[in-house]
């Protein structure tokens, strides 16, 4: 949590999946039921503290390319608004645009929904995250979405630095 605390400060914010884990720690709320696969995600996020965004494969253009926000782009974030990035946060995007970034979540474009059936995690590891921590997170969701849909099938599991 300290790392992503440091990168988040940078950006005059609050490491969100920490103020999650409080929610659930000391206020006693529960996990959102929106999709399977996002209970998945979200269970993985607050068991591991990394930061993740999963994705409608089906609704992807690849291929994606992992980059530095300048501070110009913009995309329609969950909640249906534009938003604009901060510069210097890390995005990840598609042919048609970006899909998500640190700060600001995942778009509505390419969201999970309960009809998703093919599904892209990336986890946001910012300098200072070990390999092996995001390779075993990974590992947790891959566990979790084969306790709900048994007959999946994972195709790629990959870790790429800097």
């Amino acid at each position: 949590m300290k790392v992503y605390g440091e990168y988040y400060k940078r950006f005059k914010k609050t490491y969100h999946v920490q103020l999650q884990l409080e929610s659930i720690v000391l206020k006693g709320k529960s996990i959102p039921s929106v999709a399977s696969l996002v209970e998945c995600m979200f269970m993985a996020e607050v068991k591991n503290m990394l930061l993740t965004a999963g994705h409608d494969l089906d609704k992807l253009q690849l291929p994606l390319t992992l980059d530095v926000t300048k501070g110009t782009e913009s995309y329609t974030v969950m909640r249906g608004e534009e938003q604009t990035v901060k510069a210097g946060d890390m995005m990840i995007s598609d042919q048609a645009g970006i899909i998500s970034n640190i700060i600001y979540g995942p778009d509505q474009r390419t969201q999970i929904s309960e009809s998703t059936r093919n599904v892209v995690f990336t986890v946001y590891a910012p300098a200072g995250i070990e390999e092996s921590l995001i390779m075993r997170h990974l590992l947790d969701m891959r566990d979790d979405v084969l306790v709900i849909a048994p007959q999946a099938e994972m195709e790629l599991l990959h870790v790429y630095g800097d």
